[in-house]
């Protein structure tokens, strides 16, 4: 008995690993860019398809986080996702892309995408 567990354990590590979550390839804005506060769409994009109408979008707090105008949405590949939101002048954001229980952006297969943290400002107006 204690043999098949071992063995059902390492088969299941070898195709967790033939088959890995998905990564964040870029953001726009990029990690610790300063853009305009007209920006009004903020981007992530994946290394692989995903899953629609799934995201976690995250907060580190209320206060460092955009006002959104919209919902979010995927292009055609399913690859980049779009934020709509509206953005303060002079105001640095802190966003995570999945964080601890809200991992919703899931690639096709399911499989949640890492935790990824990115942090932009914006430049007075």
């Amino acid at each position: 008995m204690k043999r098949l567990l071992f063995v059902i354990l390492v088969l299941l590590i070898g195709c967790a690993q033939n088959n890995p979550g998905p990564i964040v390839a870029a953001t726009y804005p990029a990690n610790g860019d300063s853009v305009h506060a007209s920006l009004d769409t903020i981007m992530v994009t994946f290394n692989k398809p995903m899953t629609d109408k799934s995201w976690s979008w995250v907060y580190e707090s209320p206060e460092s986080f955009p006002e959104m105008t919209g919902e979010p949405y995927y292009d055609e590949t399913m690859m980049i996702n779009y934020l709509p939101v509206k953005l303060e002048p002079q105001k640095t954001y802190v966003i995570w892309i999945n964080k601890d229980n809200f991992m919703n952006f899931k690639d096709a297969s399911g499989n949640p995408a890492r935790p990824h943290k990115f942090t932009f400002s914006t430049k007075a107006q």
